[in-house]
């Protein structure tokens, strides 16, 4: 058996029981694959990052309980606070070195964190038959980006209304769905769905708004946007679209400090 540091974090939020939970795990080295995902399932998060130093950078791989993923917004923010916080990290910025969405940075601005993240890219298309039906409601346009569909409604009340049938939506071929409508008091609110890989509902999702920042800084002509995530537990966000980067801002707040055996 060996020893572990864990640190979980509550990202996009200032107070804990709200914003995105997130596991961080400092390693010496990696971890065989399913030694990861077992540890990343018994967690249960949407999301457990593992860090390994490389240098002054780090390497950062991100789990569900059921899959790894290529890019994860919430889990880089914690794991950046985590550096920050306990590591004595001697910059504001840290390098995170990713194996599918290349160099990811957290900057450190007071209480303040701030990803810098590539900028998705998407095109109109058709929603497919089974996610209208398994949101019970037709968008008013369809969106495909590189992982997730992003769907646009009217207006805040149709994304807070919205009741998915997460069974059928799993057999949707995507990441998940982002369903997005203007805000009604931020430039515009969210919710992330994502069955497909073992979580029904995201609470805050930072990887979405790199689909969600160059829509909404077109549609509004601003670069510069306020976000609200609008799921149970909430999370807030600043977005700036950069052309083939964003940046998303936000805030975290440490829940849980320990150690984990295995």
């Amino acid at each position: 058996m060996s020893k572990i540091k864990m640190y979980q974090i509550d990202a996009f939020t200032d107070r804990v029981f709200h914003g995105n939970p997130a596991a961080v795990c400092v390693l010496d080295e990696w971890l065989e694959d399913k030694k990861m995902q077992q540890i990343a399932a018994e967690n249960n998060l949407a999301e457990t990052a593992f860090l390994v130093p490389n240098g002054s950078d780090y390497e950062i791989r991100w789990f569900t309980p059921t899959v790894e993923v290529d890019l994860c917004g919430h889990a880089t923010l914690a794991s950046g606070f985590v550096l920050f916080h306990y590591y004595n990290h001697p910059t504001n910025t840290v390098n995170f070195q990713s194996r599918n969405s290349g160099l990811l940075t957290v900057d450190r601005a007071g209480e303040e964190l701030t990803l810098n993240f590539p900028a998705d890219v998407y095109q109109r298309v058709e929603a497919p038959q089974a996610l209208v039906q398994a949101l019970g409601v037709t968008p008013a346009e369809a969106y495909k980006g590189k992982t997730d569909y992003l769907l646009l409604f009217q207006n805040q009340a149709e994304i807070k209304g919205l009741a998915p049938d997460f069974r059928l939506m799993a057999t949707v071929e995507a990441r998940g769905t982002i369903v997005t409508a203007p805000g009604e008091d931020v430039d515009f609110v969210s919710r992330f769905f994502c069955p497909q890989v073992g979580i029904d509902e995201d609470p805050v999702t930072g990887s979405a708004h790199t689909t969600l920042t160059p829509f909404w800084s077109q549609r509004l002509n601003k670069k510069v946007l306020r976000a609200r995530q609008i799921s149970a537990r909430g999370g807030e966000l600043t977005c700036e679209f950069l052309g083939n980067r964003v940046k998303i801002t936000g805030k975290a707040v440490a829940y849980l400090t320990g150690e984990i055996e295995v």
